[in-house]
């Protein structure tokens, strides 16, 4: 009988390892390339959330492996837009502009519908934009700048209704001709900026507005909706205006949009 004879046999499928790897790494190239094409419409977190789940389903991380959290993608009632996109005058026409302020116009009317029948707010289209005027006697007391407890409920439901709008908010301080000194103001100056300050703080603390839609201004006795002849005019002109306003990126530091239109604006 012949001995058997032992030969080692040589696998030939070795290149199908390589080849795998090979294609595991394309395909995570591509998904890469997909996330990225659609970052306009998704935030980083999706796409972080994408790729991992790619990555996953190559067994190439472990699917234990907690993925981050989707992002929703809330979009705003008014013509569709994020309440995080910036608004330019190159992006909206100032008739959508104009139909989105009457929209939360008609909205804010409805909810603050007993506080506009007492006459302790006023809503109304100004020159920048959506006006909402809080008169003193609803929401401060005489020579104060800390708004009225009783007048907190009020400013939440302004405050949720504002926060949901793709625009910003300036809050105006206002007062009457009548000169201003006591123990903690000395002019109406100082009191009408410590109202709108106190306002924007208040919204802030309560996390319905975002910081950078939000600023605050005084302008004293020299904006006034009313004569200052009679009580009842300067009453109204005893106020703290909520203007919503949409943001412009019109930049004087930049040479090249110098050339766009520009108005002077006045009184007449």
């Amino acid at each position: 009988m012949n001995p058997r004879v032992h030969r080692s046999r040589v696998s030939h499928d070795r290149w199908l390892v390589s080849y795998a790897d090979f294609i595991t790494l394309l395909f995570a190239f591509f998904v890469v390339l997909y996330a990225f094409a659609l970052a306009d419409k998704q935030k980083p977190a999706q796409i972080s959330a994408a790729i991992d789940t790619a990555f996953q389903s190559l067994a190439a991380f472990n699917s234990a492996a907690a993925a981050p959290p989707a992002v929703s993608q809330s979009s705003s009632p008014y013509t569709g837009l994020s309440a995080e996109r910036t608004i330019s005058e190159n992006e909206m026409p100032a008739a959508s502009i104009r139909d989105d302020l009457n929209q939360i116009r008609r909205e804010l009317e409805q909810t603050l519908s007993r506080q506009i029948s007492n006459h302790t707010i006023a809503i109304q289209m100004g020159r920048d934009g959506l006006v909402i005027s809080l008169r003193e006697a609803g929401f401060f007391n005489s020579g104060s700048a800390s708004p009225r407890p009783d007048s907190i409920p009020t400013l939440r439901k302004i405050a949720a209704s504002l926060g949901q709008i793709p625009y910003d908010v300036r809050i105006e301080g206002h007062t009457d001709n009548v000169p201003m000194h006591n123990a903690e103001f000395d002019s109406n100056w100082e009191l009408s900026s410590a109202r709108a300050t106190r306002i924007a703080r208040l919204f802030l603390v309560m996390h319905a507005i975002a910081p950078s839609h939000l600023s605050a201004a005084g302008y004293a006795e020299f904006h006034p909706v009313a004569g200052n002849d009679t009580p009842e005019g300067r009453a109204e002109n005893r106020r703290v205006d909520l203007v919503v306003l949409p943001r412009t990126r019109f930049n004087f530091l930049q040479p090249n949009q110098a050339s766009g239109k520009w108005r002077k604006i006045t009184d007449e």
